[in-house]
């Protein structure tokens, strides 16, 4: 699911992604948060991009799920979230978003970080996909990095996440070549572009219910 040129080991992802993005397991918790609010009965969850399996860690351990599917093209990331996660209720599956075969099976969609890694075009068939995936009435739940609507905002949101990065153990080196691959390796989208791209897709409400720094959670219900 990551478009990403830069090679990652698949054992140091987990440890590295805490010190990259703020509130990383924050975001898990909101997902929990909105799920539990609208009190879905039998739940059909798909997570797309699954990584390493923390999504699918989290509903299990928050929810009686009927199914969950996790998909992510990496192999080593789903076996990785098969280990991490040996439940029956649980399926992992290769699968690139824009060829999901789905159609209005699934309560809930979540794609935690992985939108930016589109271009446009990828992007709305992406996003198209997951909306057919998902029943009438059906939630769409995503966290992205973002564009600020200036270069001025952009280069201080830059700086205060680059920041972020060294407090938390990262050198100058992988900090800088991080920040670098913003708009080159990952494309992200002002956050009113995400809203009229989910609109345009078809879903009937979008709501922002979460920001920090330079990542918005956006739910949306079909």
């Amino acid at each position: 699911m990551r478009q990403n040129s830069t090679p990652f080991d698949v054992t140091e992802y987990d440890r590295q992604i805490k010190r990259t993005l703020p509130f990383y397991e924050e975001m898990f918790q909101q997902v929990v948060d909105i799920v539990r609010i609208l009190n879905l009965q039998s739940i059909r969850w798909l997570d797309v991009g699954c990584g390493t399996g923390k999504m699918a860690g989290t509903v299990l351990n928050n929810f009686d799920i009927q199914k969950m599917v996790c998909i992510d093209v990496e192999q080593e990331m789903l076996e990785r979230a098969e280990s991490f996660c040996d439940n029956e209720k649980v399926e992992f599956l290769q699968c690139d978003v824009r060829q999901l075969p789905y159609q209005e099976i699934f309560d809930v969609v979540t794609a935690i970080q992985i939108n930016h890694y589109f271009k446009r075009d990828n992007r709305m068939a992406a996003t198209k996909k997951s909306y057919n995936a998902l029943k009438d009435d059906g939630i769409y739940i995503s966290f992205e990095n973002f564009a600020p609507d200036s270069e001025e905002g952009a280069r201080l949101y830059l700086e205060r996440w680059k920041q972020f990065q060294i407090a938390n153990g990262k050198s100058k080196e992988e900090v800088d070549s991080h920040i670098g691959r913003y708009g080159r390796d990952y494309f992200p989208i002002p956050i009113s572009e995400s809203i009229g791209l989910l609109k345009e897709c078809g879903f009937r409400m979008v709501e922002i219910f979460w920001v920090s720094y330079m990542q918005v959670g956006i739910l949306a219900k079909k």
